[in-house]
């Protein structure tokens, strides 16, 4: 009888481990990130403020002849997919949606293009599915907890957001068959074929980007930073270039193998107790992999749109082609066209707006 009891006990408690581990579960990798916590959060409210947004229904985008046609459940891991990468939240979900259009609209292939969208609350998927009913896409959960601690003030407020640095946990966050990204920021929009961006060859390098190297790249250090050979020594047999790292392909199998979230952490750290830069994500980017950058075409980045809000100043485009128009900064097109006071190029971010209700 003892034996039975024994048995008994250890079975159950088997059985509850089994159910509580994630690591043991047949969930994706995303649906094991999801903490308790977030269930049953959600499950007892949704924010108020969602229910500002309405957004029409984009129209259909089938793939063209040349593209072949794709299945509707068709697996993440299939390896003739283009994978991008975008945040949702809820004050840059206006320039999401457009962005996510604007994609769509370009692309020969839009059936072939699969985005995964990275979230601190999964309610937002409902409004990308009424926009997109035929969309291939998945919400992967970002903790904020996991950057809490990490995360240093910064010049302006909305870089110290969790979100924002969700971009430096894609290699986990993905499932492991996701080999390369396209990673895009909430306020930009494609007006080429992603396509083009995505067969970029990054040879032996694991991000690549617009590399501006007439830039004076010490302005994104502190002079403590500068001042410090600990810190200097990083740069050392380097060239390093500003780039934006609102665009970027990644290779995240190389990512993955090189451990390239820990070193990004690791000057975070620094940071919290050094004071070495004052801009939210983009440092630790520039620190680990300034120098080592696959250079890409200056026309997928047409950054610095967004000026200065405040003043109100606009920019306009770098001189060459356009494929990507980047609204950085703190002025942004909605914002503007909702005051009234829109810059002209915001204009051609209005064309892929589907905030309101159809006519």
């Amino acid at each position: 009888m003892l034996w039975i009891m024994r048995f008994s006990g250890f079975f159950t408690a088997a059985m509850l481990m089994i159910i509580l581990s994630p690591s043991l579960q047949s969930n994706p990798p995303a649906e094991a990130i999801r903490s308790t916590y977030l269930e049953k959060h959600l499950r007892l409210r949704r924010p108020d403020s969602l229910n500002r947004f309405s957004f029409r229904r984009a129209p259909a985008f089938p793939n063209a002849d040349e593209c072949g046609s794709v299945d509707s459940k068709i697996s993440v891991c299939d390896p003739n997919l283009v994978h991008v990468a975008i945040t949702l939240d809820i004050e840059y979900l206006r320039g999401s949606i457009a962005a996510v259009h604007s994609i769509l609209r370009h692309s020969p292939c839009p059936e072939s293009i699969f985005f995964h969208f990275l979230v601190s609350d999964t309610s937002l998927e409902t409004l990308v599915r009424s926009s997109f009913p035929l969309l291939k896409f998945k919400v992967y959960y970002f903790d904020p907890e996991i950057v809490r601690g990490l995360i240093s003030t910064s010049v302006r407020q909305a870089l110290e957001q969790p979100l924002n640095y969700a971009r430096n946990y894609l290699a986990d966050l993905l499932e492991p068959c996701v080999g390369r990204v396209i990673y895009l920021d909430s306020d930009l929009i494609v007006v080429d074929d992603i396509f083009k961006l995505w067969n970029t060859s990054l040879g032996s390098r694991t991000i690549g980007a617009p590399e501006y190297c007439h830039a004076n790249f010490t302005k994104y250090f502190t002079g403590r930073f500068w001042s410090d050979r600990r810190f200097t020594a990083t740069f050392v047999r380097r060239k390093p270039c500003y780039f934006n790292t609102g665009v970027m392909v990644i290779d995240l199998d190389r990512w993955r193998r090189v451990g390239y979230t820990e070193q990004i952490e690791k000057w975070m750290e620094i940071q919290k107790s050094h004071r070495i830069y004052e801009l939210g994500s983009l440092p630790p980017f520039l620190l680990v992999f300034s120098g080592h950058v696959a250079p890409i075409e200056h026309r997928w980045n047409q950054h610095g749109l967004g000026g200065d809000n405040v003043k109100g100043s606009c920019r306009d485009l770098h001189p060459g082609p356009v494929s990507l128009l980047h609204w950085s900064g703190s002025g942004k097109p909605w914002l503007r066209l909702d005051s009234n006071q829109p810059c002209e190029l915001d204009e051609q971010w209005a064309r892929y707006d589907l905030h309101g209700h159809s006519e």
